[in-house]
């Protein structure tokens, strides 16, 4: 059976090199028969704000979180495969992409268990950056991103199959007018070819119980 992806969005522009490189994604996702589940933070309005409704209870695993959270949990958990697409700024990828982290991939279900409930699914994060590599390089902004996005949260949520991969040179306003649809072009098969190697070369692996940290609780099935 061909993988369910859950492919978000984070850029407030619908025009945005961004939108283009996840519309891309979406047509090979789709082309390889797959099914795409298009989370477009900023189109559905996502509030990134972490309310108290939505804060972890340390001393209740089984919190009932508001209904938009869960709803996007149960986006998180029918996807075999997780595919992020954004921008860096500052360092960081945007505000609504953390919140959507903070508020969703919360106590109890992306972490806090013995056995993760996410555990087997693949994730991709794909990052639009401004700079050459040899600048990204020297910045050290791809090993930052990494200890964040990798280590920090994938990892810690028991997806060890997760990478960060990253386009360079997206910033095209010092490319001349007449050249930046070629130049577009070339991100969009750089974008395809990640895809391609990081998803569509091999399939979809079974899901496999992950092992336990320092940070999961004593054992119970996960729910």
């Amino acid at each position: 059976m061909a993988p369910h992806t859950l492919l978000v969005l984070a850029h407030p522009r619908t025009d945005s090199l961004t939108a283009q490189v996840a519309a891309r994604l979406h047509a090979r996702l789709k082309d390889e028969g797959g099914t795409v589940d298009v989370l477009d933070l900023y189109a559905e309005g996502f509030d990134p704000l972490l309310r108290p409704e939505d804060e972890p209870d340390w001393e209740d695993r089984e919190k009932v979180y508001s209904p938009e959270v869960h709803a996007h949990m149960d986006r998180i958990l029918a996807a075999d495969d997780i595919v992020v697409v954004f921008p860096v700024w500052w360092f960081t990828p945007p505000a609504i992409l953390k919140g959507w982290i903070d508020r969703v991939w919360n106590y109890g279900f992306a972490y806090g268990r013995s056995r993760p409930r996410l555990a087997g699914k693949r994730l991709l994060w794909l990052a639009l950056m401004g700079g050459t590599p040899e600048e990204i390089e020297r910045l050290g902004m791809t090993d930052a991103l990494g200890l964040v996005l990798v280590t920090g949260i994938s990892e810690f949520c028991g997806l060890p199959d997760a990478t960060l991969r990253a386009l360079h040179g997206t910033e095209l306003s010092g490319v001349p007018v007449e050249l930046r649809a070629g130049r577009v072009a070339e991100l969009l098969d750089e974008a395809e070819q990640v895809l391609t190697e990081e998803l569509l070369a091999s399939p979809a692996p079974t899901a496999t119980t992950s092992t336990t940290t320092e940070h999961t609780v004593t054992e119970e099935p996960a729910r």
